[in-house]
C-alpha cells in the first residue's frame, strides 16, 4: 500500500500539468455557472500558479511516502 501511494505522489508530480490544466477548466466552468446565478467568486488562479501547486502536491506525497515507509524498514 506504501509502494502504491509512494507510485501515486510520483505519478501525480509527473503528470502535474495535464492535471491542472483539466482541474483548471473544470473550475473555470464552475465560476462562471456560479457568477451566472448571482453568486460572487474569486477569479481563478494563473495557469503557472496551479501547475506549481500540482507539483509541490505530488512531490509532497512522495516525500511523505518515503519517510513512512524508510520507518518502517528501519
Amino acid at each position: 500500500m506504501d509502494v502504491t501511494r509512494l507510485a501515486i505522489g510520483l505519478a501525480i508530480a509527473f503528470f502535474h500539468r495535464p492535471i491542472a490544466d483539466f482541474m483548471l477548466e473544470q473550475e473555470a466552468s464552475l465560476v462562471v455557472l456560479f457568477r451566472q446565478r448571482g453568486v460572487v467568486l474569486p477569479s481563478v488562479p494563473r495557469r503557472s500558479t496551479v501547475h506549481t501547486l500540482y507539483f509541490l502536491t505530488g512531490i509532497g506525497i512522495a516525500l511523505f511516502e518515503v519517510a513512512r515507509i524508510w520507518l518502517l524498514i528501519r
